[in-house]
């Protein structure tokens, strides 16, 4: 149901672009976000966008990630900038109908930030 690409190695300060590809349209889901796991550590929710288009962010990415989608390529993205060793980790997707509050995850895409 979902699709994640764009993962790869990158050095601090730079910027990757997620993405997130849905089978069928994006106007089902009530929210989607991005997550993330570093290794070692929890799952961590990193941005969110609402149906309406409200967004929000962890701390620690404000300012430097950006959620968005696109509803005629069924995708959404995570616009990271200014990367940090620290963000590095497997992003997953997600996602969760509106009607039937059924949740879908993505396979996962693994960011690394060398320093």
């Amino acid at each position: 149901q979902l699709q994640a690409s764009g993962g790869g190695l990158v050095q601090t300060g730079g910027s990757l672009r997620l993405s997130c590809a849905a089978s069928g349209s994006l106007t089902r889901f009530n929210i989607m976000r991005w997550y993330r796991q570093a290794p070692g550590k929890q799952r961590e929710l990193v941005a969110g966008m609402d149906r309406g288009g409200t967004t929000n962010y962890a701390d620690s990415v404000k300012g430097r990630f950006t959620i968005s989608r696109d509803n005629a390529k069924n995708t959404m993205y995570l616009q990271m900038d200014s990367l940090k060793p620290e963000d590095t980790g497997i992003y997953y997707c997600y996602t969760a109908e509106t009607l039937t509050l059924r949740a879908y995850w993505g396979q996962g895409t693994l960011v690394t930030v060398s320093s």
